[in-house]
């Protein structure tokens, strides 16, 4: 039987269709991640329900797959999972009739069972992997603690449950031992790792355990909440050559009184403080952010400052997002105070900074020397990525044809040129 796997959504959904992969494959299916694959006699579609766009995206995904099964593979098993259908899972089961299952998060074994076959509860760190065989997503926890006033995370997927150390460790070494040399450790929130199971946080001991241990040659930090960032994890980005001094940390907004609406549990000072820090502490470390416009209650003036916060900060990427209403969030009763055509344009305003900052970030990198891990070829390029810039969305080094190129291997390149979001270089001779 051949199964095809279509993810949506973020990073750690990546991670969770790739472990139900390897369950899939070590129960003798053949497994792809082909979203324009129609040969397949099941697809499973693991679906995200964070924000509008994503919700959509998940539903026309689906709609796809029933046009298809409809005119085509009338025996084809359509299986949705995921973050949507735990939240949505009866209105849809009424709306999609044609879906033949329905699971939620975590249901992982109840649909390797549901196709005739046995799950093996002792292979939970077995994967397939679904991205290039040089990177991978660590996962290092499921479910979110914080009480995010317009994020309907914690709803869907329960509770932060750390993984033990010694579990994700493993499981860094058998990627690695695989031709893994890029690992991007993920979770909702990784900063809170440790605190449910050791009593206290202890994701700077992950990364130096990792870093010490697990034979990557990168190891790049995402998804961290900025409240009571853990000193030790600063300490282990700093002083070891392989994690890269890259922190990814969603900071949302700057205004005091839009972070404290948001239930973010720091304020404009206290972000500021932790900027600095990270800058003092990590020589030439790129922190990336992505921010909210459209709060409700966030006015012309709070957007005025929001603006100021991005020209003196100086992110090395960030990305910005329209606020979008979620059932059963705490935002949610606030109501729409801002147009989404409103929320589009100050959009667009924020990013046209970030672009001019962008450039002059890469303008000053003309004429240097960086270590490249080389991602794909197009073309008369092969496209690289510099320690700074994590994969799918982050910026990239565009190097022209060279023999010693290969893809999944690390080059030294000479950046010749600076666009807004590339880079160009050459082979250093």
């Amino acid at each position: 039987m051949k199964i095809n796997i279509i993810t949506l959504g973020c990073s750690k959904n990546t991670a969770d269709s790739e472990h139900l992969a390897g369950h899939l494959k070590r129960a003798g299916f053949e497994v792809h991640f082909d979203r324009t694959r129609n040969d397949c006699d099941v697809v499973v579609v693991n679906t995200c329900g964070f924000i509008g766009d994503a919700k959509e995206e998940s539903i026309n995904t689906l709609l796809e797959q029933i046009e298809i099964k409809t005119h085509g593979r009338k025996k084809r098993r359509i299986i949705a999972v995921g973050c949507l259908i735990e939240r949505y899972r009866e209105e849809l089961k009424k709306e999609l009739p044609e879906v033949d299952a329905f699971y939620g998060v975590n249901q992982w074994d109840e649909i390797v069972r549901s196709l005739k076959a046995e799950f093996y509860e002792r292979l939970e760190a077995e994967r397939m992997q679904s991205t290039p065989k040089h990177y991978a997503y660590l996962k290092i926890a499921e479910g979110c603690n914080r009480s995010c006033s317009y994020c309907a995370i914690p709803m869907i997927r329960g509770r932060h449950k750390s993984r033990p150390i010694e579990d994700i460790v493993d499981e860094a070494k058998r990627m690695v031992a695989e031709g893994v040399k890029e690992l991007i450790v993920i979770s909702q929130d990784t900063t809170y790792y440790g605190l449910d199971i050791y009593g206290e946080r202890r994701l700077g001991e992950l990364l130096i355990r990792l870093a010490n241990e697990s034979g990557a040659e990168w190891i790049r930090l995402h998804y961290t909440y900025p409240a009571s960032f853990p000193e030790d994890a600063i300490d282990a980005i700093a002083h070891h050559r392989n994690i890269c001094k890259y922190i990814d940390i969603p900071l949302q907004h700057i205004n005091s009184r839009l972070l404290d609406s948001m239930q973010r549990g720091i304020d404009r000072e206290g972000t500021l403080e932790l900027l600095n820090k990270f800058r003092e502490r990590i020589p030439d470390v790129a922190v990336r952010t992505t921010l909210i416009v459209g709060y409700p209650g966030e006015t012309e003036s709070d957007f005025e400052e929001l603006k100021d916060f991005v020209r003196n900060a100086r992110f090395s990427r960030m990305g910005v997002f329209a606020y979008s209403p979620e059932e059963g969030t705490a935002a949610y009763a606030l109501g729409e105070t801002v147009s989404e055509e409103e929320k589009q344009r100050r959009i667009d305003e924020l990013m046209d900074i970030q672009e001019q900052i962008s450039l002059e970030i890469n303008e000053a990198k003309v004429g240097k020397e960086y270590r490249v891990l080389i991602d794909r070829r197009e073309g008369e390029f092969f496209v690289g990525r510099t320690e700074q810039d994590s994969p799918e969305v982050d910026d990239e080094v565009l190097i022209h044809a060279h023999p010693s190129l290969y893809i999944g291997r690390f080059a030294k390149v000479v950046i010749t040129q600076a666009l807004e979001h590339d880079l160009l270089a050459e082979v250093k001779n």
